[in-house]
């Protein structure tokens, strides 16, 4: 079910997702398509915090609001530690487990 929403949301040609249970409680997702799935979770947080593209831009120190759109867009997929440092922007005090997987 967390995957077909997933998908869902995506909202992608192709875009599958695949869920990984590892305790009752917890699962992990990955996707075959690492920009989507990234640019779903930015766009989501930056909406749930209220928090405009001018806003992010100017929180990452930048005086434009493209380069964080990049991302958002899918068009461009930060590094491990670009994508924290997005993350806490558009969710300050957001507690995110991010880390790069070999699946």
């Amino acid at each position: 079910m967390i995957g077909d929403w997933l998908e869902t949301m995506v909202d992608r040609k192709g875009f599958e997702a695949q869920v990984y249970p590892l305790s009752p409680t917890t699962f992990e997702i990955a996707g075959n398509n690492a920009a989507a799935m990234t640019a779903l979770l930015l766009r989501r947080r930056r909406e749930a915090s209220g928090t405009s593209l001018r806003d992010m831009a100017t929180r990452l120190g930048s005086s434009s609001r493209n380069a964080y759109a990049r991302y958002e867009r899918g068009d461009a997929v930060p590094t491990v530690e670009r994508l924290d440092a997005l993350l806490k922007a558009a969710s300050p005090g957001g507690d995110f487990v991010i880390r790069a997987s070999g699946r």
